[in-house]
């Protein structure tokens, strides 16, 4: 299969890590270079889109198989603006980073039509799937970010420290990482603007951002 990543390197490696290398990987930095690099039976991978929306446009007038990184801004929310549904079949995925090489791919469809088309890529891809609401923050995403955010309440309240908190949740949860080591491993940024988007589509007090975490991400 030709996959073609949008995004940086480390997306790249990502992709790869994840679906093996059978198959033929090509990596472009923007549309126009992802333009160039399209075929009949391209499947791209847009990380991208996460950071730039109005790459929908991109997908208004081609019949590709399109996963588009809809961690932060769902599918309905990047399309809202096309005035026609695009000829791209687009299925949102978890791409933010450490979560897409995992047993399951956690995704999300707009139209029910699309799934056929995603399971058969998914199985071409030999890659289990969760289907999941099309809203920010997915599932396992939000969750995630929402302990992250408790964990700095409870450092900014002085009950513990960093250490002690990533010591706990391993031990005590068994989780592979603490709040704050997936943090690190996810990125502030990333973890603030989810949680930023997951609020304003909720507004759930359980999203809502720590005094501390917003201060470390204006901070950087």
């Amino acid at each position: 299969m030709n996959l073609i990543v949008i995004g940086t390197e480390q997306n790249l490696e990502e992709c790869k890590a994840k679906f093996g290398i059978t198959h033929t990987f090509a990596l472009a930095c923007d549309y126009p270079e992802a333009q160039k690099l399209l075929r009949n039976d391209s499947v791209v991978f847009d990380f991208l889109i996460d950071e730039l929306p109005t790459g929908i446009e991109f997908y208004a007038d081609k019949s590709v198989i399109a996963f588009l990184n809809t961690a932060k801004r769902s599918l309905s929310e990047l399309t809202f603006t096309l005035t026609q549904r695009p000829a791209a079949k687009l299925i949102g995925f978890n791409g933010l980073p450490t979560f897409l090489n995992r047993t399951i791919l956690e995704v999300c469809i707009q139209h029910t039509d699309t799934k056929e088309t995603l399971e058969k890529i998914c199985s071409d891809l030999n890659t289990n799937f969760c289907l999941v609401d099309d809203r920010a923050g997915l599932v396992t995403p939000r969750i995630i970010c929402m302990i992250i955010n408790e964990a700095y309440y409870t450092v900014q309240e002085g009950t513990a420290t960093r250490q002690d908190i990533d010591m706990a949740m391993k031990l005590g949860t068994n989780y592979p990482y603490g709040p704050f080591e997936w943090c690190a491993r996810i990125g502030l940024r990333h973890v603030y603007e989810l949680l930023e988007a997951v609020y304003e589509d909720t507004k759930d007090e359980r999203y809502k951002i720590c005094a501390l975490l917003k201060k470390e991400y204006l901070q950087q």
